[in-house]
């Protein structure tokens, strides 16, 4: 996934989950936008090759958009739906992070939510492991400023 100092997104490879989001699952050898917008701004911390059957973006405006798998719920549409186009996660975001098939993000007003795959516990909501969510959930919190995934850990920087 790149993106362009024109606000264009291009990606390629791999899409067997539709995470290129072109609306299919072919695979590409070479790089293909995706839809026409000019207003992506924020490629995710990327938390290894794990989380490369699930895409975030984040545009100009702070809108969060997400395509690929979707298994637990990583793309924080209520549901296990796959989705191979961007679809929205309501919110303003400045920050997110993806991980083995979930996802963390910072709002504008400093929240930091979650939702996926909790393996490990790694989103400290407190809960026992492998409890997931398919929709975003706030860790405690509002002074958040950024966000990082690994493959089963969460690093978080607060504001002072």
């Amino acid at each position: 996934t790149a993106l362009k100092t024109d606000g264009t997104l291009w990606v390629w490879g791999y899409n067997a989950q539709g995470q290129l989001g072109q609306n299919n699952r072919t695979a590409y050898s070479s790089p293909v936008q995706v839809g026409s917008d000019t207003t992506w701004d924020k490629i995710p911390n990327n938390g290894g090759e794990e989380s490369i059957t699930h895409i975030s973006v984040i545009k100009t405006d702070g809108t969060l958009w997400v395509w690929g798998e979707n298994y637990w719920g990583s793309l924080g549409q209520n549901s296990n739906v796959k989705y191979s186009s961007p679809v929205q996660v309501p919110g303003t975001w400045s920050d997110t992070a993806q991980g083995h098939a979930s996802l963390r993000a910072v709002k504008t007003d400093g929240t930091l939510w979650v939702w996926g795959l909790n393996e490990r516990g790694i989103f400290g909501t407190n809960q026992a492991h492998d409890v997931n969510y398919s929709s975003p959930v706030q860790v405690p919190g509002t002074t958040w400023h950024s966000v990082s995934a690994g493959y089963s850990s969460t690093i978080g920087i607060k504001r002072i």
